[in-house]
């Protein structure tokens, strides 16, 4: 893998506050490329306060379809209207920003993957 994935788009502006399957409140937070071995990734992260261990009112459980949902509805087309060309998708939902690579121990993070195969997300059960 790489050390520095690159930042494709980062701004919280990019989209609004976006409606998943929990009802939590989830915002984009940033897309970045990197290589894995052979592979091309695109790891989109966004921010879903109601993930936090200590005042969360979401688990994992309820998080895992919001995750399909956006590899489904929101990387798959950003993929398409940047022309981008992935094997994999990761996304990570993140209680507060943790830059990409950084601990944070305080921090509760859920991420899935997903292979992209004939333009859908498939998940990968990594």
């Amino acid at each position: 893998m790489s050390l520095m994935p690159a930042i494709v788009f980062a701004a919280t502006s990019w989209l609004p506050v976006l409606d998943v399957p929990s009802g939590q409140p989830v915002e984009f937070y940033e897309v970045l490329t990197d290589t894995v071995g052979d592979e091309k990734w695109a790891r989109f992260r966004f921010l879903a306060p109601e993930i936090g261990r200590d005042a969360g009112t979401v688990d994992f459980a309820q998080a895992e379809q919001d995750l399909e949902h956006l590899c489904t509805e929101v990387a798959l087309p950003y993929l398409v209207e940047y022309e981008l060309e992935v094997d994999v998708v990761a996304v990570t939902l993140l209680d507060r920003p943790v830059a990409f690579g950084e601990t944070d121990p305080d921090a509760t993070q859920f991420i899935d993957v997903f292979r992209v195969n004939a333009g859908m997300c498939v998940w990968e059960g990594l």
